[in-house]
């Protein structure tokens, strides 16, 4: 055996076993899973933006506040990006204080710094910064969820096996 098979049988044995949570028990196996999905997509497009703000504050820095020319071409390849939708269905899956507020990425995406008025820089940057701690603690939210509902399945799985199956595309039956 490998030491780096070694490492993960040792990982592996001091890993905890997921338990059933009261939490998700008015849930179906569906319900779960779709709620899953929708936590994982979510997360997708939070880290998504999290990434431009951070571009666009890299950005800022390079240029010295100007970020104009460079933010006109961003804007014009990312402009069908779809901001602030997808949020809407989280709140029926999460309770409301278990979500972090998220800033007006549109708002923040569109406006521009004066790059002759280093007041309007600083402004921007620090909304940025703020903007990108909001994204960063929504986000840890959102892997939360991700963490329980995937330790939910995992308990459900272990409980019995074959609901696994249902998972695949395949019809159960015609598995065994």
């Amino acid at each position: 055996m490998t030491t780096r098979s070694k490492e993960r049988t040792a990982r592996a044995a001091t890993r905890e076993v997921p338990q059933r949570s009261e939490e998700f028990a008015h849930l179906s196996l569906r319900a779960l899973r779709e709620q899953r999905r929708t936590l994982g997509n979510e997360e997708h497009r939070v880290s998504y933006w999290r990434r431009l703000i951070q571009a666009r504050m890299d950005l800022i820095a390079l240029s010295g506040g100007d970020d104009s020319v460079r933010l006109g071409r961003l804007r014009m390849a990312l402009a069908e990006t779809r901001v602030g939708s997808g949020r809407g269905a989280l709140v029926d899956i999460m309770p409301i204080d278990d979500v972090p507020p998220l800033p007006d990425l549109a708002g923040l995406w569109a406006r521009e710094a004066d790059p002759d008025d280093p007041e309007s820089v600083r402004s921007l940057k620090r909304d940025l910064a703020f903007a990108e701690l909001q994204l960063s603690a929504y986000r840890a939210a959102l892997h939360r969820r991700l963490a329980g509902t995937t330790g939910e399945l995992i308990a459900r799985y272990r409980e019995e096996p074959r609901l696994a199956l249902t998972a695949l595309p395949i019809p159960p039956d015609e598995l065994i």
